[in-house]
């Protein structure tokens, strides 16, 4: 059992975050603390109305179902209908799931992708998209081209807008063509869309892959995945859900039910207040402008280049003069402050950081002082 354990820890790639160990230890070191701007963990409070209907379903003796509740499958299409536009689903088209990132791991595997099959992700893309690919046994290509992926017909092909890590917002007609395209060859397309609705540039506004202004208003082939993780400040609850295809989310839940990956009652209680309320996200989401524009106006004032970035919870930035991304980490680490390097969302990363706007509103002026 041992040689079989290490054979499939061995196919998976290096957990990113383990490198960056050496350089937190020096930031910790800093006299005025560290500045943490890499992981990206919410740091704000969960909003009152989700944790008054968490306690109020505090009583949950029973098993949840895998579909989950009525309710909490509406409250998704209701928020997919009133904040991004997604009109013409119906209840069989969305499920609920533990946390975004679990089902990205285990997507491949449990729509039946394997060996042989090839899996698509963006050439700077999350690491999990990776990892459950190699999970599966599949191969993976990292490309931002369709025409790189020649004539092979790939299994899986994932888009992420408003990217991790580099915030850029894919506009319709590109989503339009990678649709036409998928749809031509009969791939599954799937959008990772857990930072919709943190825009930030009025000409590069995030849209859904399932608006009918880029899918004709027909889901066929395609899921989107959402987490109210940075929404709602709820990573802590691990609430998320797929929507799209009705035959692939059907096929989800046969697997998921079989598994028994049930997402607990209460948490799907706190998901649909968390769902039902625009308040508190657009809260969080002037919170976060205001962290954005005080830690990019130090980091321009400091000499870096802050590329794409009209989206998601990061800056993507290099130096002026292009120095390598573990360079300006330990540049970073000298001052008490930590960011992710860009390798770590692979090889193009590799004179870039990703710099996270999460942390408090007194750590983003600690750090903006360091950088002055």
């Amino acid at each position: 059992m041992t040689s079989s354990r290490s054979a499939v820890s061995d196919r998976l790639p290096e957990f990113p975050w383990d490198r960056l160990v050496e350089y937190a230890e020096r930031v910790r070191a800093h006299p005025d603390g560290i500045v943490d701007l890499s992981v990206g963990t919410p740091v704000d409070a969960t909003p009152e109305v989700v944790r008054h209907a968490l306690a109020a379903a505090a009583d949950s003796p029973g098993y949840p179902q895998t579909i989950g509740l009525p309710e909490t499958r509406q409250a998704c299409l209701d928020w997919l209908s009133r904040r991004l536009g997604v009109t013409g689903l119906g209840l069989d088209a969305v499920l609920p799931v533990i946390g975004s990132k679990e089902l990205i791991a285990s997507l491949p595997s449990h729509l039946g992708i394997g060996p042989g099959d090839l899996v698509v992700q963006p050439a700077l893309a999350y690491p999990t998209y990776e990892v459950g690919a190699v999970l599966a046994g599949a191969r993976v290509l990292a490309t931002d081209s369709l025409t790189a992926i020649g004539p092979e017909r790939p299994a899986l092909l994932w888009i992420n807008s408003p990217s991790n890590p580099t915030g850029k917002v894919l506009p319709v007609e590109h989503l339009r063509k990678v649709v036409s395209w998928c749809r031509d060859r009969g791939v599954l397309l799937v959008s990772d869309e857990c930072y919709i609705e943190l825009g930030w540039d009025p000409e590069h506004r995030p849209i859904s892959v399932l608006h009918p202004d880029v899918c004709d208003g027909s889901t066929d082939g395609i899921l989107a995945v959402h987490s109210l993780s940075k929404r709602s400040n709820l990573a802590g609850y691990r609430c998320a859900f797929v929507a799209g295809d009705p035959s692939v989310v059907a096929e989800l839940l046969e697997v998921r039910k079989n598994l028994g990956l049930q997402l607990p009652g209460p948490q799907q209680r706190a998901m649909i207040a968390a769902l039902d309320d625009d308040t508190h996200v657009d809260e969080q989401h002037a919170r976060y402008a205001a962290r954005r524009t005080t830690l990019r106006t130090a980091l321009e004032g400091a000499g870096f280049v802050i590329d794409e970035s009209a989206g998601s919870l990061y800056l993507w930035a290099r130096s002026g003069d292009d120095r390598d991304c573990w360079s300006l980490v330990s540049w970073f680490a000298e001052r008490g402050i930590l960011v992710a390097p860009g390798v770590f969302y692979g090889p193009l990363g590799a004179n870039h950081v990703r710099v996270a706007f999460t942390a408090t509103d007194e750590r983003i002026a600690a750090a903006a002082a360091r950088l002055g």
